[in-house]
């Protein structure tokens, strides 16, 4: 194999923060390569020295053939970058950005640009949008308007940094499947990414914690290292949130999560699967070993997850409500002049649920969300928070919910502490109660060294934890999670969903919208929305049981996501 590109012992420093610590690594060509690592691991530092925007402080690297010092602009010339936050122009149109794009690489009439924009078009399947402005693209058609943008000048080597964040997972299989295609001609693509299951099946994969590679190589040999090591507890009727915070405090387990109904354990080298049996046994559940993953082999690798204790949870006196059903939707109804975003959606979340809301871009979710929160008024139908009914007692509504934006709602003219300080005056908090909370707060997620930062310039976990830390500030009833860890790494997520598990625990009823499936198998029931309707409503395992056939009788929860939506697409058709 083609070296594509050449890392020999790269070094990386901002002031006294090494970013990168001595990093040797070679990228083959025609090979999808996989950069992962937690939040702060020099990811996107590590990408950008590749794509010449950057140079490193020790080291050398040579992307297709060339020094990204001495030969910069021959490097731009040959490499497409996409960074976590594509820089496309929202008030030009699909045509007219790429338009933009040929400009900047220098693709002129002569280089036949207008076949380039048609193939770049059929490729990404925008023809149908190429007059829509970008800002009015669905996340998945504004991803791959990064990616048309980014392959323009027929790159040798692709950088795609996070390009699947906030992307539903029938798009992700899409941009998927288009990067992979691109392998054939010979192109190297790096891909950087916070979702396991993509890193398991690339390549290769760049595994990096703190500034040091960890691993290099095929996934399947990490993942490999933990045969005999994964199990699934299955059977068990209650209390799989409780047996989970159990199974992590003990120092054999490694990790472990909710799957469904069962909770998937990962023992460490010396763990002794006796102890899994006695737990398991406790909870009238049975225990079967199971094929590792490679996100079993990530944790192992890093140590471990963060455990089962909860100090916010701890802290939280336990909710009482006086009925059974915490929030209810009746025939909720949202139109924007002529565009339906939510159309006669009805449920009910009991209280002391997890109840996820799941759905491709542009579905409908957040709409429906943001009128449950009392954000937007309905067209028609009505909402309900613990008994409260949003049109007549708005105010009693809200004072029960906490609600965590899908761009984290913070302010970023305002200090960390002066965001704490302002959630805290919202939701009614007095002196000397409103300081022992944001005191709370700060401890418990750890923010001292940030106070006097904007939240914009924090790690994107620990913004994360920041909005997590404003939403729980009041003690509310009801938690709304609006896309809460879209972007976060695997560790950071997990410490997030132990803090969610244990209030759950603790009466707080959970309603979350994700793009990570995983997470979706941590909720009690999930309703599925497409086209602004609701197409499904069930819990984990019964959606994944609808979707089973003779070929795959197993599905995962994004298969059964995939196979909803294909669904009703088709009887759509049929009906049209």
């Amino acid at each position: 194999m083609t070296a594509a590109v050449d890392i020999a012992g790269v070094v990386k420093r901002f002031g006294d923060t090494t970013a990168l610590a001595g990093i040797d690594a070679t990228i083959e060509a025609g090979r999808l390569t996989g950069l992962v690592g937690p939040d702060g691991a020099g990811k996107t530092t590590l990408m950008r020295m590749m794509a010449a925007l950057m140079a490193p402080t020790e080291g050398s690297i040579r992307t297709a053939g060339c020094d990204v010092v001495a030969d910069a602009e021959r490097v731009h010339a040959l490499t497409g970058y996409m960074p976590q936050r594509f820089g496309l122009y929202e008030d030009l149109s699909v045509i007219e950005n790429l338009r933009l794009y040929a400009s900047l690489h220098g693709v002129g009439e002569d280089e036949g640009i207008d076949t380039t924009f048609e193939r770049l078009l059929h490729f990404t399947r925008l023809e149908p949008f190429k007059a829509r402005l970008a800002g009015r693209l669905s996340g998945g058609m504004k991803q791959k308007l990064g990616l048309a943008c980014a392959l323009m000048a027929k790159p040798d080597v692709l950088l795609l940094d996070e390009p699947s964040v906030g992307v539903d997972p029938v798009s992700r299989q899409e941009l998927w499947a288009m990067v992979q295609s691109l392998k054939a001609d010979g192109m190297a693509i790096v891909w950087s990414t916070s979702y396991l299951d993509e890193a398991e099946r690339c390549d290769a994969v760049l595994l990096l914690n703190d500034g040091k590679l960890e691993y290099a190589g095929p996934p399947a040999a990490l993942t490999s290292r933990l045969e005999g090591r994964s199990f699934l507890i299955g059977g068990v009727t209650e209390g799989r949130r409780q047996m989970l915070a159990e199974a992590l405090e003990r120092p054999e387990v490694c990790d472990g999560v909710i799957q469904g109904d069962a909770i998937r354990v990962v023992l460490r080298p010396d763990g002794n699967r006796s102890n899994l049996d006695g737990l398991a046994g406790q909870y009238g559940g049975c225990i079967e070993a199971v094929t590792p993953r490679f996100e079993d082999a990530f944790i192992d690798l890093l140590g471990g997850g963060p455990g089962g204790h909860s100090v916010i949870a701890e802290k939280m006196p336990p909710v009482t409500i006086p009925m059974h059903v915490a929030v209810s939707s009746e025939h909720l109804t949202k139109r924007f002049g002529t565009f339906t975003a939510t159309d006669d959606v009805s449920f009910d979340v009991g209280k002391g649920e997890i109840f996820g809301l799941l759905g491709p871009n542009g579905a409908g979710k957040s709409t429906t969300f943001k009128m449950l929160c009392g954000l937007l008024k309905p067209t028609a139908g009505n909402a309900t928070i613990v008994g409260h009914d949003l049109r007549h007692a708005p105010s009693e509504a809200k004072v029960q919910l906490g609600y965590m934006a899908q761009k984290f709602s913070l302010y970023g003219l305002l200090s960390v502490r002066q965001n704490l300080e302002f959630f805290a005056g919202v939701y009614g908090l007095q002196r000397p109660l409103r300081r022992e909370r944001i005191d709370e707060m700060i401890e418990t997620f750890e923010l001292e060294r940030y106070l006097g930062q904007s939240p914009n310039e924090l790690p994107l976990g620990y913004k994360q934890r920041l909005a997590l830390a404003c939403s729980l500030m009041h003690r509310p009833a009801v938690l709304f999670l609006d896309e809460p860890t879209s972007g976060v790494d695997p560790i950071t997520r997990r410490e997030f969903w132990m803090h969610i598990n244990a209030l759950v625990r603790r009466g707080v009823t959970v309603l979350v919208t994700t793009h990570f499936m995983d997470e979706a198998e941590y909720c009690d029931r999930v309703a599925l929305m497409y086209q602004a309707k609701l197409i499904a409503l069930d819990t984990p395992d019964q959606l994944k049981a609808r979707t089973a056939t003779a070929e795959h009788p197993a599905p995962t929860m994004e298969d059964a996501f995939i196979r909803l939506i294909q669904a009703a697409d088709a009887e759509g058709r049929a009906a049209a």
